[in-house]
């Protein structure tokens, strides 16, 4: 019998006096530990202490949000694996599917923004290749402070510089993402990862450990005291003293992340593997609770045997260390040798740790001595879940349109506009990404939705990520469907079917009634806009407590959207393409200006209700947009979104650096209003003049308000009559905000 197997000779580590600055310093509250006395019948020893904190913290446990979460669509035709998993897997015909999800590292990019966002990076792709996936596409979601605040250069850049460093030397593309700056994030940054991958059909990975007398297997980098606590940081909020919280970030190495993403798929290529999990926030403690629950089984491990970087390491810091680049295998009994070759091969640890039992219990050993035995089901499963308090605050009256001043210029509006920070290119940002590498990108970053080829197919995996948090914080209902709708529109866009959805929920501290008011109301939007789009919800992350000193950041549920373009010969992108093209826009317009950046610019504020998303229109004006991609009609199409109308012409022509003359607006409306209004569900497409007004009809036939804007030509975008802005002086503009912000020294 292995030492794993065999406690005869062990004896129990003697428990440790747990005083009450020790349960606090682990994060338990309230009730927590008399009930996890009354559930132990005995005091724990430190190390299951260290144990149940990160399992029963937010970060691990989902405990304010568990509730809510249930009430979530997850199911579908195209849905093979939704919440519960490592990651979401999603059909694409043909034996292929999509593995993706989000996940955040927000806390620790905030206290180290390089190691931080890298190791944010190599998570969520450890979550997709634990699938059997292979990562071919990153994405990202990150929001700063304001550009003058003193700590914001050095986040963007240790952010950005860290995501570039993890993404470029994995060989994995970052095709897509967000950014952007606001003040409420002044002292909570949001670093939001997305990873997506491909695997067949019949080559999926679970982590469920089913059967006893299993090898349990140690495979990637060793193990270090970094990342302890990590996940008990991230589950609670920031003070004056949050630098001293530094050691529990974790450091990461990509190129053994790539070691281990090669060795993984080439172990997975046999059947030697019942069952791996990536050993990701709590380390050993959660992958080997978990697996050994889904499996129904018990798991007895020696920690004598866990490879490791630092001398004199105790069983509670290898339980709960952080360090990346690590898995947990249960193999086919006899299989250890071949599997050992494999990581040998790449030069990578591989170490038998444990074997499963039929107990039902966790037996951990370290030196001789039991330093844990506790139950896996209660270990798995009893963390709190709570129903907190919530109240929901009304929605704000809608701003009507004639309440809005209108500007001394439109098209001088468009310019300050066009440069602000909240409308700026990010180009500087994603050319920082390698977004071509693997050579299947074939719609890079600046558009509405990136998209990857199936690799030697026609198909092509489109992906975006997006949320309005402006929007949501004035109505989290609301707000929250528009996000998911968002992204449904840019992946309808490029030409994709929408497929499901992934999330990260951030929000600040769920005790405050206010608060958990704000992650309900966001659940319901969420689930009302999947439903009717049929865009099911398949993975995610909550990360909350995102409050430093009481301050709280808005309400952020980042959306991440997947969806498959069957035929990458039929595409559109946002640039305009050759002169004389028509531009049309599919949409309804009522000059939405509450809650828009025209107002935030050009008034120093928000006010009034978020314009309101009609799902019924989504869905019929994102399958017209489809088939006229597929029929060949367009090639050119852009969604409108921040800044309205003029910014999403302005986009389309920089991009293609063809110039736009647009007609006067006509109608009842104020004029700035429909140029800036935020109106949703609204699409410009560009047609030949010959297929102008059978797009027209079409929309009409559908009951979609639609109208010819304009034409494409020239060097400058122009209103017909009233004035022009040359492209290269709004070039000028729309590029100079990130650079100029960031060659400045660093302080």
């Amino acid at each position: 019998m292995s030492d794993a197997a065999s406690t005869t000779a062990a004896k129990t580590a003697p428990t440790s006096s747990i005083t009450p600055q020790m349960v606090a310093e682990h994060g338990f509250k309230g009730e927590e530990y008399p009930n996890l006395l009354k559930i132990l019948g005995r005091e724990p020893t430190i190390t299951e202490l260290g144990i149940f904190s990160v399992m029963w913290s937010e970060h691990c446990s989902y405990k304010s949000s568990r509730f809510w979460l249930k009430t979530l669509p997850t199911s579908g035709a195209k849905v093979i694996q939704g919440p519960g998993e490592n990651a979401g897997v999603v059909d694409l015909g043909d034996g292929d599917c999509v593995v993706f999800k989000m996940e955040s590292h927000n806390h620790p990019s905030y206290i180290e923004p390089f190691q931080g966002a890298a190791t944010g990076v190599g998570g969520i792709m450890r979550d997709v290749f634990t699938m059997g996936a292979r990562p071919v596409a990153n994405l990202n979601a990150l929001r700063f402070g304001a550009p003058d605040h003193p700590k914001t250069r050095h986040l963007v850049n240790g952010v950005v510089a860290g995501i570039a460093h993890y993404g470029n030397c994995t060989g994995v593309p970052t095709i897509g993402g967000e950014t952007n700056f606001d003040a409420a994030y002044n002292n909570n940054i949001l670093v939001n990862a997305m990873c997506v991958g491909l695997a067949r059909k019949d080559k999926i990975f679970y982590s469920a450990a089913k059967g006893v007398g299993l090898p349990v297997v140690y495979v990637g980098s060793k193990t270090g005291r970094d990342g302890i606590h990590g996940a008990t940081m991230a589950s609670a909020e920031f003070d004056d003293k949050s630098d001293e919280k530094r050691p529990t970030v974790q450091v990461g190495d990509p190129f053994t992340e790539k070691l281990l993403i090669e060795a993984c798929l080439e172990l997975m290529a046999t059947d030697a593997i019942i069952a791996i999990q990536d050993m990701g926030a709590a380390g050993l403690t959660s992958s080997t609770s978990e697996m050994a629950d889904k499996g129904g089984v018990g798991i007895e491990l020696n920690l004598d045997h866990v490879p490791q970087r630092e001398a004199n390491m105790t069983a509670y810091e290898m339980m709960l260390s952080e360090s990346q680049e690590r898995m947990l295998m249960i193999l086919k009994p006899g299989r250890e040798a071949e599997a050992e070759a494999i990581f040998r091969k790449w030069e990578l640890d591989f170490a038998v740790i444990g074997v499963t039992t039929d107990t039902g219990r966790m037996v951990v050993k370290h030196k001789g001595r039991i330093e844990a035995d506790l139950p896996v089901p209660v270990l798995a499963n009893s963390a709190p879940m709570y129903e907190r308090p919530w109240f929901l605050k009304p929605p704000p009256a809608p701003v009507l349109p004639q309440w809005v001043a209108a500007p001394n210029s439109t098209l001088g509006a468009l310019k300050t506009m066009m440069g602000s920070p909240q409308l700026a290119t990010r180009r500087w940002i994603y050319e920082q990404y390698d977004h071509m590498v693997m050579g299947d990108t074939v719609v890079r970053p600046g558009g509405d939705a990136a998209v990857v080829r199936v690799h030697g197919t026609k198909k092509g995996i489109a992906a975006t990520t997006d949320v309005t948090p402006r929007y949501v914080l004035a109505d989290p209902v609301m707000g929250t469907k528009q996000a998911v709708a968002e992204t449904f529109r840019n992946l309808c866009a490029v030409g994709a079917d929408p497929l499901a959805i992934t999330d990260n929920m951030n929000f600040a501290n769920p005790e405050r009634p206010e608060i958990m008011g704000q992650f309900v109301g966001s659940v319901r939007g969420m689930g009302e806009a999947c439903r009717a789009l049929d865009y099911p919800v398949v993975s995610g992350n909550v990360s909350l407590y995102n409050e430093t000193n009481g301050v709280g950041i808005p309400p952020t549920p980042a959306i991440g959207g997947v969806g498959v373009v069957p035929d990458t010969a039929h595409l559109a992108t946002i640039a305009l393409k050759s002169a004389g093209a028509l531009l049309v826009v599919i949409g309804r317009e009522a000059g939405w200006l509450g809650q828009s950046i025209y107002q935030q610019i050009f008034t120093e504020g928000l006010e009034g209700a978020p314009p309101p998303v009609d799902l019924a229109d989504e869905l019929k004006a994102g399958k017209l947009v489809r088939a006229l991609i597929r029929e060949g009609i367009t090639d050119t199409v852009h969604d409108c979104a921040d800044g309205g109308l003029l910014v999403a012409v302005a986009e389309m022509a920089l991009a293609g650096g063809v110039g736009v003359e647009l007609y006067p607006y006509e109608g009842k409306l104020p004029a700035h209003a429909i140029w800036f209004g935020e109106d949703q569900g609204r699409y410009i497409v560009a047609v030949t003049p010959d297929r102008a007004e059978e797009v027209l009809e079409r929309a009409r036939l559908l009951a979609l308000p639609a109208r010819i804007i304009g034409s494409a030509g020239g060097d400058t975008i122009a209103i017909k009559g009233e004035a022009w802005l040359d492209l290269s002086e709004l070039r000028e503009s729309h590029e100079g905000f990130l650079p100029a912000l960031m060659d400045n020294p660093l302080e």
